[in-house]
C-alpha cells in the first residue's frame, strides 16, 4: 500500500463531526423558519404588514377579529386596540371563541406564534386568515398600543 492511501478509520470521527454539525444546523433552521414557511405556503393564510392591516381593515372599518396569541402577561403589558387575547397554547381548545364568518387577523410578539396560530385555524377550517406577524414591528413603526 502506498503512503498516500486513504485510511477511512482516521477520517471517520472528522466526518461524523461534520455530519452532526450539519444536522444541528438543519434542526435549528427548521425550528426557526418552518412556522413562517408553512403560513406562507397555505393559501388560506395571508401574511400582512402593519400598513396593510391599517389600509385594509382599520381605515375602512372592515369587520374582523383581531387575535393576540401571546401570554396574558404579554397582552397586559400592551396590545393593539380591539384585540382579543387567546394564548396560542390554548387556541385549539378555544376555537369556539374565534368567529369563522369574518377575517381573523393574528399577531404575537415576533411572528412565530402567529404563524403557528394561523396554521391551527387553517386546519380547523378557517378560510380568512391574516398573519400580522409581531407586535414588535407594530411598535417599531410607532403605531399605538393600548395598556
Amino acid at each position: 500500500m502506498s503512503k498516500n492511501s486513504h485510511n477511512p478509520k482516521k477520517s471517520t470521527p472528522k466526518q461524523l463531526s461534520i455530519l452532526i454539525f450539519i444536522g444541528v444546523l438543519a434542526l435549528v433552521g427548521a425550528v426557526v423558519f418552518l412556522p413562517s414557511v408553512f403560513a406562507q405556503r397555505n393559501p388560506t393564510i395571508q401574511v400582512i404588514s402593519p400598513d396593510t392591516y391599517q389600509t385594509d381593515f382599520l381605515q375602512p372599518a372592515q369587520s374582523h377579529f383581531l387575535l393576540d396569541v401571546r401570554t396574558l402577561s404579554e397582552f397586559a403589558s400592551g396590545h393593539i386596540s380591539g384585540a382579543t387575547n387567546i394564548n396560542v397554547d390554548d387556541l385549539a381548545n378555544r376555537l369556539s371563541q374565534v368567529p369563522k364568518d369574518v377575517p381573523v387577523v393574528i399577531y404575537c410578539r415576533s411572528g412565530n406564534r402567529s404563524a403557528i396560530a394561523a396554521n391551527i385555524l387553517a386546519e380547523a377550517g378557517y378560510t380568512q386568515i391574516y398573519d400580522l406577524g409581531g407586535i414588535l414591528e407594530w411598535q417599531r413603526q410607532s403605531l399605538p398600543i393600548e395598556q
